[in-house]
Order: structure tokens, then C-alpha cells, then sequence
């Protein structure tokens, strides 16, 4: 294997940045949310979207709240054109809510977008050019005076079609791959640009600075933004927005960490769609907030509805384990997991306090539409308490707890053996078969109590092997009686070590349950399970089952 030699990458420098102040900071408020599902997210796909799936996929994320949206890039094609237009002429973009167009710094492309835009009552205008110093030596071979006139005869188009429109426009500028500026040159040319707009308390501008390509730690992007932050002219007036990219796979932290650093608005997408390893997941960064007692202000609560549309729309599945949103993030393979998870949900319900505190679940899963069912699966790395909350959970085996070891270890064997999970109705086959449906040498056939004031009497009848047999016996309650009756001809010596009971299913068809644990010299423990309309004759039909399990 070669390795890749040393010198061909250099690391990102560090920001110049002594008296930071982000890391001692804490995000109390969302910040205002611009999803570009519609532009980034779509020119990412390897088949865009065409209308109707635009069509609903923005009504999806009118449904989840955003009031900011980037609709597209309607001078780059007709049918980002059309797009637009379909949402002016039948009136399907919400008085609250700002629509985004993305547009280069060219009069004919300016021209086209706002001929877009006709009708539009709010819309903020994307303008962008690159400005990293690759960029500048290698693609457009042009200097930094260069690049700032660029974006300043942008500015000056956009405002010459602003006078013209019947609708108010927002500035939204971008020195697109702002990681790979420098930072002087990012300050001077954004100032060039707000300057030229003219902003004012009433003419707010959002500079966007984007990692268009994640080049460094979260934690320099922070200080990145924050310089910014103290370098921008009329500071009170400049929305401060940012846009990630997941090159380094941080895009999550990155963001985070700028908001701590003075950002007040995030662009992403849904599930992290876009360019190369896509744009920074809105969904993760608003569960974030919510799992830390922060609004998101917006709404997740059926993050199925949300799967559904999206994969359809993109046509690209989600990982099972994206965060919050995976087959597989409420769900435990490992049995100390699964124990833990039980006995949480147990304490949740109990406690008084109202917030959320349950091992391995960050978030209550109802919040986000996801059910309780599917947090427990079983396969060969489970343990006990898995398997024990299914039983209970899904068909009301309330199983005694010295009884979860060895019904795990059952359980586990032949998962294990069959190399895959278990499903609940295979878990409660598995049940049945051991404890009702097993090889017996010894059945109950009839049996008779009747109770005195201290003592009981047992009528037993019982075939053993082959052979049936009536006998009498008494003690001190119904299941002392009957092992007294029984002892008279059965050979194998035992004694009852636990005994629990419980009733199961609607009061009117309720059926009693019973586990009895016995033990001789040979046999540690062995569990045996009885139902029964009768609680007593269920005790009995649970020592059968215990003694076929035990001496089969």
C-alpha cells in the first residue's frame, strides 16, 4: 500500500483570534432557517426534480414551518423558470414567507430573475461570485480589486431591477468558498457590497459566509465567523448567515459553533442533500436545539411524513442510521441497552417531572412520530431484558426477573443461530414453545381444590409416561396440595424456589398467568408458565410446565 506522502497537504492556519469570546457562549434562540432543498439540493441529484415533486416538496416545507426558501436558480433554466412562476400564478407562496432566487453577477441572468420574480411580494435576491484565492489564481485569473468590481456591478444590477419591481427585495450576498479566503480580503469586499446597497435599519443585508467546501475544524470556522462579525461595517444591519458543506463530515459542529459565533441564519437542506457529500442537515441541527430546550420554530413531530416526501422527491434513501431520523436510531441491540431503555421508560412514566430522562434516547421518539414499538429489537447480542419487554410490552407476559436470564439465553441461541434479529411474533413462538408446547413425559388432565380454613385438598389427575393417575394430597394452599398429590407416584424430587402471578388481557376474558420455579440437587432452576381461566389451576399447569422443561 503506498501511503500519501508528506508535503501534499498542508494544514488550514489557524485564525489570529486572542480574545474569542464563542466558546463560552450557549445558543438559547433558533436562528432564522433557509432551506435550499430547491436549488442546492436539486442540482445535486443525479435526476432533478421535475414539477410536481418541486410542488411537493415545497408544500412540505411550508408544512414544517420555514419562513425563508430558495426556490431555485429561474435564469439558469426554463424549467427553474417555470417553477416560479408556477408559484406566483396560482398563489402558493404564503404572505410570511420569503421566497430566494440565486443569481450571478451578470445583467442578462439579472434580468431573467427578476422577470421570475414578477408578482413576488418578498424575495430576497442571492448574489454571488468566488472569491477563495484558488479561485482568483487558478479559474478566473483575476485580481482582488477584480473580483470586488464583479460583485459591485452585481449589486448595482440588482439594484437598478429592484426599482422596478412591485414587491420588496432582500440582498443576500455570498463570496461563494469564504473558507478557502482570506479573511481581510472577505471583510473588504463584503463591505464593498453592503456599502453599495446602501444599508440601513430599514435595509438590512444577510451576508452569507459559506464553507461552499469544508476545509478546517468547526472550531476555526467559528473563529472565522466571529472575526467577521467584529470586521463588518454596520454590524447591527448584516444578518450573518451560514451555509456548510460535510466534506469533513463536521458540518453539523461547524454550524453549531458559528451560531455560537455571532451567525443568525443557517442554510441546509433536509437530510443533508447537495454537492458532493451534501449541505448541512436542518433536521439534525433543529433536533439539536430541541433535545437542549431550544424552539426550533420548526416542526418535525412526523418525521415519517418528512422520510416519505423527501426520498421520494430526491430519490435517494436514508441511512439507518442518519440521526433521528433512521430505521435504526430507537432501536437496541445490545441487552444491557435494552434493560436500561426499559426500566427507563418505566421511571419516565412513574416520576413527576415532565422532562425527558431515559438512557440511550436522547429524545423521546413520540416526539418526533416514532413509536415505542420499535425501540427493542432482539437478534444474538441481546440480553435479557429485550426480550422481556417484548413479551410484556407486546402480548402482557409480565415475566418474573429471576426468569429473564433464562429466557434470554433461549432466545439469544437461536437468533444467533439463524444470523439475523428476531421479530416479536418469532419471540413469542419461541415462548410458547418452550413453555406450553414442549415434549412432556408428564400431563395434566383434571385437577379439583377445595379449601378449608388451613388447608387445602387436591383431586389430581395425570398422565405419566403412558399411564394415567388419580391421586389425593393436602397442604398448606392449592399448589402444596397438588405436589403433595403428585409425589406419590412421581419419581423426580424437587422443590417450588418462586412462585408470581398475574392476570392478562380485558377484565371480561381475562386469562391468569402463572410462572413457578423449581430446583432439585441436578437442576439449578428451571421456570415453568400456566394460564388458565383460574388462577389456581394456572399455578398447577405452571409446575407441569416446569417439570416437563426440567425432566424431559
Amino acid at each position: 500500500m503506498n501511503h500519501i506522502k508528506k508535503g501534499k497537504y498542508k494544514p488550514y492556519p489557524q485564525i489570529d483570534l486572542p480574545n474569542r469570546v464563542w466558546p463560552t457562549k450557549t445558543i438559547t434562540h433558533a436562528p432564522a432557517w433557509c432551506s435550499v432543498d430547491l436549488r442546492d439540493g436539486n442540482q445535486a441529484l443525479i435526476n432533478p426534480m421535475d414539477m410536481n415533486k418541486k410542488l411537493e416538496l415545497f408544500a412540505l416545507l411550508l408544512k414544517l414551518g420555514f419562513k425563508e426558501i430558495e426556490v431555485g436558480f429561474p435564469s439558469a433554466s426554463k424549467v427553474e423558470f417555470d417553477f416560479l412562476r408556477r408559484l406566483v400564478d396560482d398563489n402558493l407562496i404564503p404572505d410570511d414567507v420569503t421566497v430566494q432566487v440565486l443569481v450571478q453577477a451578470k445583467e442578462d441572468l439579472i434580468a431573467k430573475t427578476f422577470e421570475s420574480l414578477k408578482g413576488v411580494k418578498k424575495a430576497t435576491v442571492h448574489l454571488y461570485n468566488s472569491t477563495s484565492a484558488a479561485q482568483r489564481k487558478i479559474v478566473f485569473a483575476k485580481s482582488e480589486d477584480e473580483i470586488i468590481g464583479l460583485a459591485l456591478e452585481g449589486v448595482e444590477l440588482v439594484k437598478k431591477y429592484e426599482k422596478k419591481h412591485d414587491g420588496e427585495i432582500f440582498l443576500e450576498y455570498s463570496p461563494e468558498s469564504f473558507t478557502g479566503t482570506e479573511l481581510e480580503f472577505s471583510a473588504r469586499i463584503c463591505n464593498a457590497v453592503t456599502k453599495a446597497w446602501g444599508i440601513a435599519d430599514d435595509r438590512k443585508v444577510i451576508i452569507n459566509l459559506p464553507a461552499t467546501v469544508e476545509m478546517s475544524t468547526p472550531n476555526i470556522y467559528a473563529d472565522q465567523i466571529e472575526w467577521m462579525s467584529r470586521h463588518l461595517d454596520n454590524r447591527q444591519n448584516v444578518i450573518i448567515s451560514t451555509h456548510t458543506h460535510n466534506d469533513r463530515g463536521t458540518s453539523i459542529a461547524a454550524t453549531e459553533l458559528a451560531l455560537l459565533a455571532s451567525a443568525e441564519r443557517v442554510e441546509g437542506t433536509l437530510l443533508s442533500n447537495g454537492e458532493r457529500t451534501g449541505n448541512v442537515d436542518i433536521i439534525t441541527l433543529a433536533l439539536n436545539l430541541t433535545t437542549q430546550g431550544v424552539d426550533s420554530k420548526l416542526n418535525f413531530s412526523n418525521i415519517a411524513e418528512v422520510l416519505d416526501v423527501v426520498e421520494r422527491c430526491t430519490e435517494m434513501h436514508t441511512h439507518a442510521r442518519h440521526p433521528y431520523v433512521g430505521e435504526l436510531v430507537y432501536t437496541a441491540f445490545s441487552g444491557s441497552h435494552q434493560d436500561a431503555i426499559n426500566k427507563g421508560l418505566a421511571y419516565q412514566k412513574a416520576k413527576e417531572e415532565e422532562f425527558w430522562e431515559v438512557p440511550y434516547l436522547p429524545i423521546d421518539p413520540a416526539d418526533v412520530g416514532r413509536s415505542y414499538e420499535s425501540i427493542i429489537r432482539i437478534n444474538s447480542q441481546s440480553g435479557k431484558g429485550g426480550v422481556a419487554y417484548i413479551l410484556e410490552k407486546n402480548y402482557g407476559y409480565q415475566l418474573p426477573k429471576a426468569m429473564h436470564p433464562e429466557i434470554g439465553r433461549i432466545v439469544q441461541t437461536l437468533s444467533d443461530e439463524k444470523g439475523r434479529e428476531l421479530e416479536a411474533d418469532e419471540i413469542l413462538n419461541i415462548f410458547k414453545d418452550t413453555y406450553f408446547n414442549m415434549k412432556k413425559h408428564i400431563s395434566l388432565v383434571d385437577v379439583t381444590i377445595s379449601s378449608g380454613k388451613k388447608i387445602a385438598t387436591c383431586t389430581l389427575t395425570y398422565d405419566y409416561d403412558g399411564k394415567e393417575i388419580i391421586a389425593e394430597g393436602e397442604g398448606n394452599g392449592p399448589i402444596d396440595a397438588c405436589k403433595n398429590a403428585l409425589m406419590k407416584d412421581y419419581k423426580n424430587e424437587f422443590t417450588i424456589s418462586s412462585y408470581s402471578e398475574h392476570s392478562c388481557g380485558d377484565k371480561s376474558s381475562a386469562k391468569a398467568i402463572a410462572y413457578i420455579q423449581i430446583q432439585n440437587k441436578n437442576i439449578l432452576s428451571c421456570f415453568g408458565v400456566g394460564r388458565d381461566s383460574d388462577i389456581a389451576t394456572a399455578s398447577i399447569k405452571a409446575m407441569f410446565s416446569a417439570l416437563n422443561r426440567a425432566f424431559h
